[in-house]
């Protein structure tokens, strides 16, 4: 895949987030390594709104200007740089991550115990998959950025106690599937616990069984989730490729 065609993938995740209501205005940030690179990447500029987000609105993050950068807020805010830059280096899978304080998964992370346990596919799918950042310590600079990237190790989620979720992936096809159903599936795991009925649950080896299906079955699933999204904005909205 070129650039150009990454750059349009991730426009449309933004306002695809955007039309979801999984956003925060012109907080939170996406990002998507150059091809050939871990250290060099695209990132949503300050102040952009997700809603209007263009492929050619989107700030290339430059290895050799990382320090450069982080004096110039109104280029880049400082904890895109810190949390994404940390993370794209360290983790070799997450060329794209998508981090927001979506409502549903973030009210997982505000729990005590934020386990999201099986108790529908969705559920399962990330059964033993979510890595939990349980220590926050501040908004994502330096220090907090590099316990992140350890965190979250192979996994594709990482939930961050007290203030939101991020998901990695090898595509923006990937990391945006992951996002999507994984908030789905907070929304679900919430509400069911505000009947105050017993949840029921299903055993580990069902689980376990389930989230392998999904690996098993979604693999081109995520190309066509992305793909019937831009499909729906190039007929509403095809802007967001400009």
């Amino acid at each position: 895949m070129d650039k150009l065609e990454i750059l349009e993938d991730l426009a449309a995740v933004f306002r695809w987030t955007a039309k979801l209501n999984m956003h925060e205005a012109i907080a939170n940030h996406f990002s998507v390594c150059v091809p050939g690179s871990n250290e060099d990447f695209y990132v949503n500029g300050t102040g952009m709104h997700f809603s209007n987000i263009k492929a050619s609105d989107l700030f290339l993050v430059e290895k050799s200007k990382m320090d450069e950068l982080k004096n110039k807020p109104e280029l880049v805010d400082p904890t895109a740089l810190y949390i994404h830059g940390a993370i794209h280096k360290k983790v070799p899978h997450a060329r794209c991550i998508l981090h927001v304080h979506s409502k549903y998964a973030t009210a997982l992370s505000a729990l005590d115990d934020p386990t999201l346990p099986p108790i529908d596919q969705n559920s399962m799918r990330f059964f033993n998959r979510v890595g939990v950042y349980r220590d926050f310590g501040g908004m994502g600079f330096e220090e907090e950025s590099e316990k992140m990237a350890t965190k979250i190790g192979n996994k594709k989620v990482l939930l961050m106690s007290n203030h939101g979720v991020l998901t990695a992936g090898q595509t923006v096809a990937e990391a945006f599937d992951e996002l999507y159903y994984f908030e789905r599936a907070c929304e679900t795991y919430l509400t069911a616990l505000s009947t105050n009925k017993k949840l029921k649950i299903v055993s580990d080896e069902v689980a376990e069984k389930t989230a392998q299906e999904w690996e098993d079955y979604s693999t081109d699933s995520k190309d066509l989730h992305l793909k019937a999204i831009r499909s729906i904005l190039d007929q509403e909205d095809p802007s967001y490729k400009n």
